[in-house]
């Protein structure tokens, strides 16, 4: 008998006419006990699917530290204090991540007009907007399925948006750039996820690595251990400004390369959590030592507009490498964009772009297509890059409100940088490198013998002790030097420079008197 013929006989037979169903019921129960498949009344946790014996043991061992242990902790607090808790604080202040309008930045007008509009197309003409707020969501919506932001995108994203940041990044750099090779992506963290699983392959009996700065944003240790992939950790020069040396590169990298096979280097610019501004000769430098090793390039660039020190410049690594010339213009790298840092600040709309420079050809292709299974972006986050990339410009209804609000926000992250290194450094037992850019504070903290002794007896690292101190002692947030690393037998902690001036003078306050107290009580 032929396929066809039976499967169309196994069809018919399961037929119930509609006369059948509506004489008698189905007796579901007798159905099942036909199976020979055991239906157990409780699930014992030995019986479970997953357990800790066989999860993905990657998972296991990840860890990100801006979200972790303290911050379960400050949430708990929070409710403990709408309960009504007594504690020596009235508020948690949350100073533990790069969160600018959760600690009171108010959002950039033009950008939240546009997606107004986006978001709903009727106030486009009911509206009272700007003509240029009217024209850029028109021409967003015209690229989008049904002139909706409900539809799916290309998996790269819009094409009109991919262009506009490539004009964006020929303008700051002076070089040609192919919109072909911009990706739009849910903020920037997932892009360099999609690029990092390009190394995941075991070569000659080796695991790849990835040269990472120490310090570090929890990010890339979180994903190298997601993905298989070891770390090689470089430390950055906390005398000199979080700088870098080439002895250093070089010493990370041969002892990296003994057991794994070192592929790429990431870099990140203006730091975090340090908060330097990589100088041009130093950018140069770490250029001539990943073509001297063949190492893809991660050019994490977030904070781009995030540049305050007096003699403190942005310089991309692609316009570094084209100014080279070659054999340099001819490296491998990624460079990555996001809509929630800058003064722009957008972190939930989960809004990016990455721009993939001399990739093989069929490399890319395989990195697209592994791209397309996650379908798209956000549409709304991919709008707020439109605004980013193509913002107002001289002469346009929006661009004077639009230079305004942009001016207004770096300037008083500028003084806030200030402010903080200020503090710190003023305060015993602390020192605290200038923030040059970027959103946050590094400094290094000296803690009494008898306070490490302490930690040892909770099992707790010295930092992360005095971290969670703090926080049940005055509601303050912060991340331990742990979580990002540093060197051994240092401490440090990150905090952002993003709480407003009166709110950060009131936390630096606050500070200062729990670090005495800590340093009496430890003496």
């Amino acid at each position: 008998m032929s396929s066809a013929k039976m499967i169309g006989r196994a069809v018919a037979s399961c037929r119930l006419s509609s006369k059948g169903l509506r004489s008698r019921s189905v007796d579901l129960s007798i159905l099942l006990s036909r199976n020979t498949y055991p239906i157990p009344n409780t699930r014992t946790m030995a019986s479970k699917a997953i357990t800790m014996d066989n999860i993905n043991p990657n998972i296991v061992k990840l860890e990100y530290a801006v979200r972790g242990p303290l911050v379960t902790r400050a949430g708990e607090i929070e409710k403990e204090l709408q309960k009504g808790a007594d504690k020596p604080f009235k508020r948690v202040i949350k100073a533990n991540i790069g969160d600018a309008h959760a600690m009171g930045q108010q959002p950039i007008t033009f950008i939240r007009q546009v997606l107004s509009c986006v978001a709903n197309p009727e106030i486009i003409e009911t509206g009272n907007f700007p003509d240029d707020v009217k024209q850029r969501a028109r021409d967003v919506l015209k690229s989008c399925g049904g002139s909706s932001v409900g539809s799916y995108t290309m998996s790269y994203g819009i094409e009109s948006i991919r262009r506009h940041v490539a004009e964006y990044i020929q303008k700051r750099d002076g070089f040609p750039s192919d919109w072909n090779n911009v990706v739009l992506v849910g903020g920037a963290s997932n892009g360099i996820k999609n690029c990092l699983q390009l190394l995941v392959n075991n070569i000659n009996g080796k695991s790849s690595a990835v040269m990472i700065p120490i310090p570090q944003y929890p990010l890339y240790s979180a994903s190298l251990a997601e993905y298989g992939l070891e770390l090689v950790g470089y430390y950055l020069d906390e005398e000199h400004q979080w700088g870098l040396s080439t002895e250093e590169l070089e010493r990370s990298y041969a002892g990296g390369q003994e057991k794994n096979n070192v592929r790429a280097i990431v870099v990140i610019n203006p730091g975090n959590p340090t908060g330097q501004v990589l100088s041009r000769e130093n950018i140069e430098a770490i250029v001539k030592f990943a073509h001297a090793h063949n190492l893809f390039i991660f050019a994490d660039e977030v904070y781009q507009h995030n540049v305050y020190a007096e003699g403190s410049e942005f310089f991309s690594f692609k316009k570094v490498m084209m100014e080279m010339g070659e054999p340099y213009n001819k490296m491998e790298l990624a460079s990555f964009m996001s809509v929630s840092k800058g003064y722009m600040g957008e972190c939930g709309l989960r809004g990016g772009w990455m721009e993939l420079v001399n990739l093989d050809p069929q490399v890319q292709v395989n990195l697209y297509k592994a791209i397309s299974a996650m379908l798209c972006p956000s549409s709304l986050g991919q709008t707020a890059v439109d605004c980013v990339a193509k913002p107002p410009a001289p002469g346009e209804p929006s661009y004077d409100l639009w230079l305004k609000e942009k001016t207004q926000v770096l300037e008083s992250l500028n003084k806030r940088a200030k402010i903080i290194a200020d503090t710190f450094n003023q305060m015993e037992g602390f020192k605290c490198n200038i923030v040059q850019g970027a959103m946050y504070a590094f400094p290094q903290i000296t803690l009494p013998p008898k306070a490490i002794e302490a930690a040892k007896k909770v099992g707790k690292a010295p930092d992360v002790f005095y971290a969670f101190q703090l926080l049940e002692n005055t509601g303050i947030c912060i991340v331990p030097g742990t979580g990002f690393g540093q060197k051994p037998g240092t401490y440090h902690f990150r905090t952002t420079i993003l709480p407003q001036p009166a709110l950060l003078q009131e936390m630096l306050d606050i500070f200062k008197s729990f670090h005495e107290k800590f340093t009496k009580q430890y003496s």
